[in-house]
């Protein structure tokens, strides 16, 4: 009888780390045989990392690249596995997966589409293989296999789509050949970019291509906030001939996890799984992912934390909370070593030995995050008591200052070169904008004093509408909340006040959105300016999610 377990393994790397990566990889592969696993599938691009961009141009990467193959053929004795890396041959960069079995290269497998919208660029550095066609090369005095291959290992016909291999029509994609030619299992190692409700994607995708194509399906993506601009969950799927087995949970703050699953190819029914992991709703998602993302940007940048210009609204509270939610997030999942241990902050670990949990938990923020509001004349007492109130219930650093004095510094000057008087009548946007851009300096100060990073605050809404101020509110290192509308960060704070019991959000949540640059007797909120921002949110989801043109947008909206 023909059966195999097998086994996923999401891993956090980092381009041009090679200590990690390997220590990584490595790592994997012992648990994975520590766990009788088989056959192992590793995330696309393993050895180097997916995010190196244009040094995967250079000669240099993948020659290195082959440097570290070796280790990993020497770990494989007595499991097979694959391993991802680019591959230069006869002049052009591949992105390739390196079968191995028990210290022996079986073959290179090579991707066939290439991604190539949103934020992938991969034409730019990578060739596609042409399907059907196998080339060999050489690698340490042997030739191997190079291209569109199907394996046999222990009797079973194996073979592989790399990432965007499969999210194209089930007519031209790999597998579409691979089921002609009788294949039992397809490894999918992939470098997928994290995004809201993609899980239910892949589970469709991958579930239906084992039904379509009438085999298993094992899915491995790469883990964590890999180089900055992207964050992947490091989901894993393993699925038969149309039966979810296995599903691992997502965004894990562990650099190496494993999910395996019991293969019987001659009778799937005795198929299992490890675990079915839950798909978590858009709201809690999005405090993993982004604290995870934070997480990441924090330790391989080696800074101190973060800061917070936080004024007491939505957007700057939504910060705080994210980054109270990497600490506690963190620290549940890897323990308080575990967590400091892999940042600047590990030698401080002595300090927390006598806390309470939350206290310990509070300490930590209060490390990893300061906080300041910047007040104005135009300021009120309401967003100085959020931004307090909120700082003060998480343990994050607070400070308290005014930014008038180099405000009418800077309107003095103008008002001199001009020969008049600023007006509001006249000037209101400069007006406003000064305020924004005046805070930007002593801010940036304090990071770099701090040796932390500054967060910025800009939410996804204010680029739809150009509802900023440059220098201002998009000062800053980091931005963790760009990638969500204003609406989501309004009903999430009540979501997390409510479910994640953060108190400290009470005043926030009580207050409208408001910039405060204008004086207090001329109110402003800032739906008056703009429009209700769910109705931002409704147009941009008809506008650029569904491409459709103003008319369009306007009738669907009626």
């Amino acid at each position: 009888m023909r059966t195999l377990k097998v086994g996923g393994a999401p891993l956090n790397q980092t381009p041009l780390d090679w200590d990690n990566n390997l220590g990584n990889l490595l790592q994997a592969i012992q648990r994975a045989k520590a766990e009788g696993v088989q056959l192992l599938c590793l995330p696309e691009l393993a050895i180097t990392g997916y995010g190196c961009e244009d040094v995967f141009l250079s000669e240099w990467l993948p020659a290195k690249a082959l440097e570290f193959l070796p280790q990993v053929i020497e770990a494989s004795e007595g499991i097979a596995l694959a391993v991802g890396l680019p591959l230069r041959f006869e002049g052009l960069l591949y992105n390739t997966q390196c079968f191995i079995h028990n210290q022996q290269i079986l073959g290179f497998s090579a991707k066939q589409f290439l991604a190539n919208d949103g934020v992938h660029y991969e034409p730019r550095w990578f060739t596609p293989w042409p399907h059907d066609h196998i080339a060999q090369f050489e690698f340490q005095g042997h030739l191997y296999p190079l291209g569109d291959i199907i394996y046999e290992f222990e009797g079973v016909k194996i073979a592989f789509e790399i990432c965007e291999d499969a999210w194209k029509p089930d007519t031209v994609r790999p597998a579409c050949r691979f089921v002609t030619k009788g294949i039992d299992l397809i490894m999918n190692s992939s470098a997928s970019h994290f995004a809201f409700h993609k899980g239910r994607e892949r589970e469709k995708l991958f579930v239906g291509s084992s039904k379509t194509f009438d085999c298993a399906y094992l899915f491995t993506n790469l883990l964590g906030n890999e180089a900055g601009k992207m964050i992947y969950d490091g989901e894993v799927i393993i699925a038969q001939k149309g039966e979810l087995l296995a599903r691992n949970q997502h965004l894990s703050f562990d650099q190496v996890n494993l999910l395996t699953a019991e293969l019987n190819f001659d009778n799937p029914q005795q198929s299992t799984g490890q675990s079915i992991a839950p798909l978590p709703n858009k709201e809690e998602q999005f405090p993993q992912a982004a604290g995870l993302a934070l997480y990441d940007y924090m330790r391989k940048t080696y800074s101190k934390g973060y800061v917070l210009s936080l004024s007491g609204g939505a957007d700057s509270s939504s910060c705080a909370v994210l980054v109270a939610e990497m600490v506690r997030r963190g620290v549940a999942e890897l323990g308080l070593k575990g967590f400091l241990k892999k940042t600047v902050f590990a030698d401080r670990l002595k300090e927390l030995h006598d806390l309470r949990e939350a206290d310990a938990l509070k300490t930590i923020s209060g490390w990893m995050l300061a906080t300041a509001y910047q007040g104005t004349v135009n300021s009120s007492q309401d967003t100085l008591d959020s931004a307090r109130q909120l700082a003060e219930s998480i343990g994050a650093q607070f400070y308290n200052w005014s930014v008038d004095e180099p405000i009418d510094a800077y309107k003095q000057k103008i008002e001199t070169a001009l020969n008049r008087k600023l007006t509001w009548e006249q000037d209101d946007i400069a007006l406003q904008n000064i305020q924004a851009r005046g805070r930007a300096p002593i801010i940036w100060m304090l990071t770099n004093i701090s040796g932390g990073l500054l967060l910025t605050t800009s939410n996804r809404s204010e680029g739809d509408v150009g509802y900023a101020t440059m220098d201002g509110d998009t000062s800053g290192s980091l931005a963790p909340i760009a990638g969500v509308d204003k609406q989501f960060i309004l009903d999430w704070l009540v979501w997390a006040e409510k479910e994640l019991g953060y108190w400290g959000l009470a005043k926030v949540n009580s207050l409208q959105p408001s910039a405060e640059l204008r004086p207090q007797e001329r109110v402003q909120r800032d739906e008056d300016d703009l429009m209700p921002y769910s109705i931002i949110a409704a147009i941009e989801q008809e506008a650029v999610g569904q491409r459709k043109s103003p008319l369009q947008v306007y009738e669907a909206l009626l």
